[in-house]
């Protein structure tokens, strides 16, 4: 039997993206095979990949994933989401039966619209409406979860590796301009299908690789705003975090980073731009309660971009390439090169270094 220091666990779980800047549509096989050499950064109990663009006949309507445990439960949340929405394309997700995927729940999807009349009544936004219907099902309605809810996107998890996740998903056949993957290693939550990464919100999406030690300061927080943490992982509440700055509260991707990975008080008290001090200052005399220990590097998806993050401290690893008009961000190097053998340009952000990747003005319409 092996012991402490001769079993490879190197920094536990695997994160990898890419994205074109040119909106160009790449096939999920590629991100699919960035996993496999970082096999061992996984233990089978969960993996995903979140995916950008690959509902244009759709992009105007939100996309639900769902898992459910039964046919009779999938019935009673469709009886819901009618009385809400209005549902253009029901259907299961496509799946390939193979061995290493096994006791899968049933995976639908639907296309919606909400309902104006009820927008109208309730006085909210659509995209609070959706909010709060994910909440509401994901919190009240046992053996029902919402995984993904955003438009021309979609999120495929599962218990598993994640090499055999896009098999069993077929993301061979889905085409998108960005792509997030992870295999997990969970160290104290269970490893169960609505835990796999990524974990998602409207078109948000957070794959993360560390431990939040301040999870419950964390997790409080986002309560009083009527944010509900139900999937057994701590990942969950970096979605909602992230929600809450950017849609609520209206921050740029990188005040959200300041927030998240804020600058320890010597280094905000230290800079000689007295405007981006004063800035740092308030961000976290702002939000206290939001800034995220422990070690973590992730990647945040949204419509549009993406953002790679570590913690201020560098306590994981995470390597950025470049080729032409693709960006790629992984664990490893070797990820990067089986995306693209030719990337250059491979580099290391510095801890709460944001790494913010858009798609060009104009590309997407």
């Amino acid at each position: 039997m092996k012991i402490e220091g001769q079993v490879r666990i190197p920094s536990g779980c695997a994160i990898a993206a890419m994205i074109s800047r040119e909106g160009n549509r790449i096939s999920g096989e590629a991100i699919t095979n960035a996993m496999k050499p970082m096999h061992d950064r996984s233990n089978g109990l969960g993996g995903g990949f979140a995916a950008y663009g690959i509902y244009p006949e759709y992009k105007e309507f939100y996309a639900f994933h769902m898992f459910f445990d039964s046919r009779a439960t999938r019935k009673e949340c469709e009886a819901f989401l009618k009385e809400r929405f209005e549902i253009v394309q029901s259907e299961i997700i496509p799946t390939r039966k193979i061995p290493e995927i096994t006791d899968e729940p049933i995976i639908w999807r639907y296309f919606v619209a909400p309902l104006k009349s009820l927008l109208t009544s309730m006085q909210l936004d659509e995209k609070e409406y959706v909010v709060r219907t994910v909440m509401k099902i994901n919190t009240k309605m046992p053996g029902a979860y919402v995984f993904s809810s955003g438009k021309n996107m979609g999120t495929f998890k599962a218990v598993g590796y994640p090499e055999d996740i896009g098999v069993f998903y077929k993301l061979d056949e889905y085409r998108g301009y960005s792509w997030t993957a992870h295999g997990r290693y969970p160290t104290n939550t269970p490893g169960w299908w609505g835990g796999a990464h990524p974990f998602t919100l409207l078109d948000y999406s957070v794959v993360h690789n560390g431990e939040i030690s301040s999870y419950d300061a964390n997790r409080r927080f986002m309560e009083m705003f009527g944010y509900q943490c139900t999937l057994q992982t701590d990942t969950e509440v970096i979605t909602y975090i992230l929600d809450y700055l950017l849609r609520r509260q209206g921050l740029t991707l990188g005040e959200a980073a300041s927030v998240i990975a804020a600058p320890f008080w010597s280094t905000i008290a230290s800079k000689t731009d007295l405007k981006d001090q004063k800035k740092h200052t308030y961000l976290r005399t702002m939000f206290p309660s939001l800034l995220i220990t422990g070690p973590f590097s992730i990647v945040f998806g949204f419509n549009g971009g993406l953002m790679a993050l570590n913690d201020r401290l560098k306590l994981r690893s995470m390597v950025v390439g470049e080729k032409k008009d693709m960006v790629y961000i992984a664990s490893e190097e070797t990820a990067i090169r089986a995306m693209e053998p030719e990337a250059e340009n491979i580099w290391a952000p510095a801890g709460g270094e944001p790494v913010i990747v858009t798609v060009k003005e104009g590309v997407l319409v």
